[in-house]
């Protein structure tokens, strides 16, 4: 499956309202603005039934370059988040296999009813 682009996206919206690509151009970047504007000022966007954009500080920590086996001292910083709601999450795992049922208290896997 191949990855969506931003042109990709463009032009569904554009498909789907009826509107230009041109003008639709113009909301998505203005759109994708404010959120990078919005994180460069530590806030956090929530957008409801959708997931929450974030940042979150990084604690300095001593990493290992894996080609030397160097110790490197990672700094602290401040990387971007993204959290799924719960709704999306549903939405996304219902095309996942149902998760075996668990057993009932007191009783195991082999056990069987007696009526």
């Amino acid at each position: 499956m191949a990855n969506v682009t931003k042109q990709d996206l463009i032009g569904e919206i554009s498909k789907n309202t009826g509107l230009t690509q041109a003008d639709v151009k113009v909301a998505v970047e203005e759109f994708l603005s404010v959120i990078s504007d919005t994180l460069v000022s530590r806030k956090s966007i929530e957008i409801r039934g959708f997931g929450t954009f974030l940042t979150k500080v990084r604690k300095p920590r001593p990493a290992r370059n894996p080609k030397t086996g160097e110790v490197v001292p990672l700094l602290q910083r401040t990387v971007p988040l993204f959290k799924f709601s719960s709704e999306l999450k549903a939405k996304i795992d219902t095309d996942a296999p149902a998760k075996p049922a668990k057993p009932e208290s007191g009783k195991s896997k082999g056990d069987a009813e007696i009526y």
